[in-house]
């Protein structure tokens, strides 16, 4: 894995990948830097190197051309505060005379920071002139943007063909496949992995990739009631992916056949309506009643996985429990997540990804209880599921 870690960055103008996707409010104001910083030590090591830094990014779903919403202006203040004391430009453009005007008279130890990728089409598409015309404005290229690492666009993937040997991951990158490849390879044991979320569909993928890894599944989130139906229990109202149902039996023979225990929530807090206006009730999650549906796990399940999470050396938690979002469905996300900040701090490894569980990380504080927050959500489950990455075999190549 070539890494920037020993590559002196003297007089380099290094086009570095980053992604600045980051939340905005109303105001157009960063509400979670947390990407923003996390790119940092790569863009610190090529200006200490006595380099400069071009980076891009995108931000948001524009449909193709300028959009005020999603300009990279906007995240300007946060990346300033990240970096005090540093010379950050900025183009308003990607490619094209200004960007190229503004990388030339780019100057060691600056930043500069180039409009939104998407404003362009071609980003999505990796159109091979666009990547070369973003290739021309640097001399070395850093891909720091796991986030993205899943996608073969111009700036992820494309855009390496230019650089021959002088490219490389950035720190974050790095830092991302190492803990990664901690839940998959060297495995310390007992091994636990909480897959949440609402569909089993989209998680299918992970739990046969893992069903010859692990020593056990938690299942929390909507996709509980698929696996629920599947063994006949009732679910009243509760989401169910129908189409699923074989494919989730499937999953349960091979956790058979490979002597792995998975655990099922004993009950689930359940109401009449989505949102918390309902009538709550408290309901085994294999008898819920008709007209009402589960969307958190209960206080049995929350004890009854607490105990395999605190028995656990190694630990990946993907999706949430429930309906975190609304407070009256957030305390089974909220305790499991403690439960692994209690196992992390007993000496278990703990890796979180995936962005809602991310955000419940975020929510309750809990992001510097746990081993190792990866930054990636879709980028991590292709990861996982033992797919090759083209952000990171264009480094390769």
């Amino acid at each position: 894995m070539k890494t920037i870690r020993d590559i002196n960055f003297k007089n380099v103008k290094a086009l570095i990948r980053v992604d600045f996707n980051v939340p905005l409010n109303e105001k157009f104001e960063v509400t979670d830097d947390t990407r923003i910083r996390a790119a940092i030590p790569t863009i610190r090591k090529v200006l200490n190197d006595g380099g400069s830094a071009i980076l891009m990014s995108h931000l948001g779903r524009p449909k193709g051309g300028f959009d005020q919403k999603y300009s990279l202006k906007h995240v300007l203040p946060a990346l300033q505060a990240s970096l005090p004391n540093t010379v950050i430009h900025f183009a308003a453009d990607c490619i094209g005379p200004q960007a190229e005007e503004a990388a030339a008279a780019l100057k060691p130890g600056e930043v500069l920071l180039l409009e939104n990728l998407r404003f362009h089409v071609e980003e999505e598409k990796g159109d091979t002139l666009f990547s070369q015309q973003l290739a021309s404005l640097g001399n070395f290229y850093i891909n720091d943007a796991f986030g993205t690492a899943h996608r073969r666009h111009a700036s992820t993937a494309v855009i390496a063909e230019f650089f021959k040997d002088r490219k490389a991951l950035g720190f974050l990158m790095a830092e991302e496949v190492k803990n990664i490849g901690r839940v998959l390879e060297n495995i310390e044991r007992p091994y636990v992995a909480i897959i949440g979320g609402a569909k089993v569909s989209s998680k299918i993928n992970i739990l046969k990739n893992l069903v010859d890894k692990v020593d056990h599944f938690i299942i929390g989130g909507g996709m509980v009631f698929t696996f629920i139906k599947a063994q006949g229990g009732q679910v009243g109202n509760s989401l169910v992916e129908n189409e699923m149902l074989e494919d989730a039996q499937n999953i349960l023979e091979l956790c058979v056949k490979h002597g792995v225990k998975f655990h099922l929530p004993v009950d689930s807090v359940c109401s009449d309506k989505f949102g918390e206006d309902g009538i709550i009730k408290v309901m085994d999650t294999h008898q819920i009643e008709s007209g009402f549906m589960g969307l958190d796990i209960g206080p049995k399940a929350i004890e009854q996985f607490r105990q395999v999470i605190l028995s656990a050396k190694t630990i990946l938690w993907n999706g949430p429990m429930g309906v975190f979002e609304m407070e009256t469905f957030q305390k089974g996300t909220q305790m499991i997540g403690i439960a692994i900040a209690d196992a992390t701090e007993k000496g278990a490894f703990s890796l979180v990804g995936g962005g809602d569980s991310v955000a419940a990380v975020n929510k309750f504080n809990l992001a510097t209880s746990i081993s190792y927050v990866s930054t990636g959500g879709g980028a991590m489950l292709e990861f996982m599921e033992g797919i090759k990455l083209p952000g990171i075999a264009a480094i390769e190549s």
